[in-house]
């Protein structure tokens, strides 16, 4: 009785499995992920345990909840998302990324949002006191922003730019395809990359280079890609002359600044030779507690790792969960460990390129590929970041469905369910392209006959 039920039951699953119309190796990529990240969470959060006063069974209770609410998300957009819609909302992506910088920049209160901060730094929205990490958010509402714009200025449909170079004579450079580009594309990308910057370092570059990327795949001319490049380092100029005159002091361009000119063998010279307990020997070793304890995660590691639960820098490294999971990873299951996300998140490239070459609407094009240069990106920095990869600065990106915290796995659930939607038309084109496809080599059925008889 019981084996019957066994096979019922996987039965179901495998039809269930099979009547799945969106890209499978796609939805088994969330799979896995998700499911480390249950695992690794419950193992790297002892210091957060003991912060928060609970315990690692409480934090992996909350984390599966999670990953529950996550996999909602992706299934009511597979089943129920709609290319017509995403392309309305995509309107959207820049004035909604807008408002919310602005709540921050300036610091406002308006009742139920309010801004909120994270060491020293305002990085959240408090809504109905709960954060919301907006700068999480704003990476996926931007490309779907430029999904639209660049679909919109390929079909040459700004409406409004049109119409008003028409009805008004001062405004009629707005009738060519340059300013056009510029208040449609390159303005948004530099006014959401400098006011991300007044928060996050990190993720200011990494938004940018996102949105770089995206209209460089798009085909925006390379020269005009060129000025935006320069336009950006003038405006980086102008934010760090403003800052050494002091009207940026609030801003976190002194700890870009203190990253990139940071030498992490000077500071480990004085860690060495600084008394015990001073001042100068706590200074450099909180410098080096974060990179020189993924470092030691990842020696002590080794090829086959220490085993589940058997980490000892998750005693030492604050964010271990976080900003270093990948090192976590690899002190636990070894190099094993690491080929495993490695390979799943190159699967996910190649899989996603592969989607985005089959969309028929030049739209789905673009969000496909910036939303897999979005997981697989940010997925690549966080490991750089941990290996201490020379020329890359110590940014604060989470392995993208790995590491803890609420936001940024609500986050990317948005974006694996909006990929499996899309990825229902791809599939069909998919299929249809592989049935209509020719044999390598044609054989004429009476001479197989002939051939297999004699």
């Amino acid at each position: 009785m019981e084996e019957k039920q066994k096979s019922s039951t996987l039965g179901f699953l495998w039809n269930l499995m099979d009547r799945f119309s969106g890209d499978k190796v796609i939805f088994l990529i969330a799979l896995f992920l998700m499911l480390i990240s249950v695992i690794s969470v419950f193992s790297s959060t002892p210091l957060l345990a003991r912060e928060l006063g609970s315990d690692r069974m409480s934090i992996m209770v909350d984390q599966l909840k999670a990953v529950a609410v996550g996999f909602v998300i992706i299934f009511l957009l597979y089943y129920f998302g709609r290319v017509e819609l995403y392309r309305k909302l995509s309107m959207l992506g820049f004035v909604v990324s807008f408002a919310i910088l602005v709540v921050l920049v300036f610091n406002l209160n308006l009742g139920i949002v309010k801004a909120g901060s994270i060491n020293g730094a305002r990085r959240i929205l408090v809504v109905a006191g709960k954060q919301i990490h907006v700068y999480e958010f704003v990476k996926l509402f931007m490309i779907m922003y430029l999904g639209w714009a660049l679909d919109t200025y390929k079909s040459h449909g700004f409406r409004w730019a049109s119409l008003l170079s028409e009805k008004i004579p001062r405004l009629a450079f707005l009738g060519k395809e340059f300013w056009q580009k510029v208040f449609y594309i390159y303005l948004p990308i530099g006014l959401v990359t400098f006011m991300v910057m007044m928060g996050s370092n990190s993720s200011a570059l990494f938004i940018g280079a996102i949105m770089i990327l995206m209209i460089l795949v798009g085909g925006i001319d390379g020269k005009d890609i060129g000025i935006m490049i320069a336009a950006l380092l003038v405006g980086v100029g102008l934010m760090f002359g403003a800052y050494k005159t002091g009207l940026l002091k609030e801003s976190r361009i002194g700890t870009a600044i203190s990253r990139i000119t940071q030498d992490d063998d000077a500071t480990m010279k004085v860690l060495l030779s600084a008394p015990r307990g001073s001042r100068e020997w706590n200074d450099a070793r909180d410098e080096l507690k974060q990179p020189v304890g993924a470092m030691l995660a990842i020696k002590e590691g080794g090829l086959l790792g220490k085993g589940i639960g058997n980490s000892t820098q998750k005693y030492a490294v604050p964010v271990i969960f976080g900003d270093y999971m990948f090192s976590f990873i690899i002190e636990e299951t070894g190099l094993w460990g690491a080929a495993l996300i490695i390979l799943l998140y190159f699967s996910l490239l190649a899989r996603g390129t592969m989607v985005a070459k089959e969309c028929d609407k030049y739209y789905d094009k673009m969000i496909v590929t910036g939303l897999i240069i979005l997981v697989t990106g940010q997925a690549f920095m966080h490991m750089a970041v941990n290996v201490h990869l020379p020329l890359v600065p110590q940014t604060g990106q989470t392995l993208p469905l790995v590491s803890h915290g609420t936001n940024a796995l609500l986050v990317f659930s948005l974006v694996f369910g909006i990929l499996l939607s899309i990825s229902k038309d791809a599939r069909e084109n998919m299929a249809r392209r592989e049935a209509e496809a020719a044999p390598i080599i044609e054989h004429d059925a009476n001479e197989w006959t002939q051939n297999t008889t004699a």
